[in-house]
């Protein structure tokens, strides 16, 4: 598989022990999707070890201009994942931070940057650990639906994850996947981004939700729950607002999908 920057990544045989880093947003507002991660890969036949000292992957002071205060964070991630075990990480976002950018936080520190090296060689977005390490092929055994897929800037642009979401949805066979207009564009949150500038943070997800709702769908996945959050959270003020009885968009991590789709939970 081509990645970004050029660079074509080697992937492992499936392993039988893997570390999950679950990022901020998944422990702290959507613990399901986490679990839905662990189910998936224990269906593998995969142990998954939760290093319980794990905090922020350090990306919201990096992209904020605060590099020391990044490094911190970061400094203490990087002795949780002792055993060469892949780290599978359910955002494209927090893996695109652990595995591009530490090296960089590090440059000017060999020592640490050897450990931080070594670690972003073992960082996988889930999606691409599902498709290019684990070989994930379980029937569908839901009902017929259609569905839009949303992939987060960094996923699309720095992890290449984009392509491995959409094959995982493509292989179930009653799910209809439908594409926004402008789909490559940001939804607006981009992190602090969107506290920094809020206004424009919320044309940008409006018009992301028309994009969305225009495609012929009310349902959207993204492996990055930051961007589907702010997507659903804009679509709901929008129904708030328009005194709409129901919600217009709905959605759910791509783990959580994923884990429905393929008999792991009730239809």
């Amino acid at each position: 598989m081509e990645h970004p920057h050029g660079l074509s990544r080697i992937y492992p045989v499936k392993p039988a022990d893997v570390y999950l880093f679950a990022t901020c947003l998944i422990d702290q507002f959507a613990p399901e999707a986490g679990m839905d991660t662990i189910r998936l890969l224990e269906r593998e036949g995969i142990t998954v070890h939760f290093p319980e000292g794990q905090t922020c992957c350090g990306q919201p002071a990096y992209t904020s201009g605060y590099p020391e205060e990044a490094r911190a964070v970061a400094r203490l991630q990087l002795d949780l994942f002792p055993q060469p075990w892949p780290v599978v990480v359910p955002s494209g976002s927090c893996a695109a931070m652990m595995r591009h950018h530490y090296p960089k936080l590090f440059a000017d520190d060999p020592p640490v940057l050897a450990k931080a090296e070594e670690l972003a060689q073992r960082i996988f977005e889930l999606t691409e650990f599902l498709v290019q390490v684990a070989g994930f092929a379980h029937p569908d055994s839901g009902e017929p639906c259609t569905v839009a897929l949303h992939t987060s800037c960094h996923a699309r642009r720095e992890m290449g994850s984009h392509e491995t979401s959409a094959a995982l949805l493509a292989n179930l066979e009653h799910v209809a996947v439908v594409e926004q207009a402008r789909i490559e564009e940001c939804c607006g949150f981009g992190g602090t981004f969107a506290i920094r500038h809020p206004d424009i943070s919320e044309a940008i997800v409006t018009d992301k939700v028309a994009s969305l709702k225009d495609s012929g769908t009310r349902r959207v996945v993204s492996a990055d729950c930051g961007c589907l959050f702010n997507i659903l959270g804009r679509a709901a003020r929008l129904d708030e607002i328009a005194g709409s009885p129901a919600p217009t968009l709905e959605g759910e991590h791509i783990a959580s999908f994923l884990w429905r789709r393929t008999g792991g939970a009730e239809q």
